[in-house]
């Protein structure tokens, strides 16, 4: 089991490595993944109760102790990034399934993922957890509803399925997750090791499924897309950055903050973009390049924050 963890928690910090490989392969042999669509939803499912198996009541004390800076880091998480999908499509004038999928991407909670540069990058990790969780359980709420908002003049926006997706998908493993880590706490104390090679597996099929079914719109636009990804990424990190500045959080806050806003979950913008737009594939292409972008974007950030620390 030891061999298992330490395998895992490579795979887990190469993640950027294995999700590019998978985009790479998926690309040149799309059919290698064209299985797995119908399981898209499943294997998010899979990733969330993951989730809530890492979570304990102790996790969200932070809310009682520091509110200020949850409540920040939520806030700043469901407006600056869909404010900022919306003003990029219409900046670069995408078209409406591209535009539909960045703001999509734009308007899903922040990232497991997130959690994991927080740590590298001598961040608030406590506050990363609380500000994700919340974030996260709020999202069958909020990410129809923004969306719905900034989107259903682009395409016909259904919030009320959406609303349901996200119920089964994220909200309902990750409270099973946390009853079974209530009631089999020694069990699953022993999984929690292997949670990073499953999440990578699971995110990287997702990844392969949406480049490999979209591949002739990639090669009309994908340029364009990852553009646009990477500087919705960069934005996400700035304006979280400056909003937890502008609000006198401590440094360390600081730096949590604008890695919780830049790294978006991009599993679920793809999940519910295969579940709700299957008309169009390339909806799901941003998030899935999201996906591999912010990994790659969130070490560099995490390692050179890291480097800074260790100077000081």
């Amino acid at each position: 089991m030891e061999k298992l963890t330490q395998i895992s928690h490579f795979i887990g910090k190469t993640f950027a490595l294995w999700a590019a490989l998978c985009a790479v392969v998926a690309f040149v042999s799309p059919e290698l993944f064209k299985w797995v669509l119908p399981y898209i939803s499943f294997l998010l499912g899979v990733v969330m109760f993951g989730m809530g198996l890492t979570l304990t009541p102790a996790d969200f004390k932070i809310i009682t102790r520091h509110p200020k800076a949850v409540v920040i880091g939520v806030l700043a998480q469901f407006v600056i990034m869909p404010l900022t999908a919306y003003a990029l499509v219409h900046l670069f004038d995408l078209p409406p399934e591209v535009a539909v999928g960045v703001i999509l991407v734009g308007c899903c909670p922040g990232g497991t993922s997130s959690n994991v540069m927080t740590y590298l990058a001598r961040g608030n990790v406590a506050l990363s957890v609380a500000v994700t969780s919340v974030s996260t359980l709020l999202a069958p709420v909020l990410t129809p509803l923004i969306f719905l908002l900034l989107a259903n003049q682009i395409l016909d926006i259904d919030a009320a399925a959406m609303f349901v997706s996200i119920l089964k998908i994220v909200l309902l493993p990750i409270v099973l997750g946390v009853v079974a880590h209530t009631l089999f706490r020694k069990q699953t104390e022993k999984a929690v090791g292997a949670l990073p090679l499953v999440s990578v597996v699971a995110i990287a099929l997702i990844i392969g499924a949406v480049v490999g079914a979209s591949k002739g719109k990639i090669m009309e636009s994908g340029l364009l897309i990852f553009g646009v990804v990477v500087v919705h990424n960069a934005l996400g990190y700035l304006l979280g950055f400056l909003a937890a500045k502008l609000c006198r959080l401590p440094y360390d806050a600081q730096k949590t903050l604008a890695i919780e806003v830049g790294m978006q979950n991009s599993g679920l913008g793809a999940a519910l973009a295969a579940a709700h737009f299957a008309v169009a594939p390339v909806v799901a292409v941003p998030s899935a390049l999201f996906s591999v972008w912010h990994n790659i974007s969130g070490s560099l950030l995490a390692s050179y924050w890291a480097a800074k620390a260790d100077k000081q």
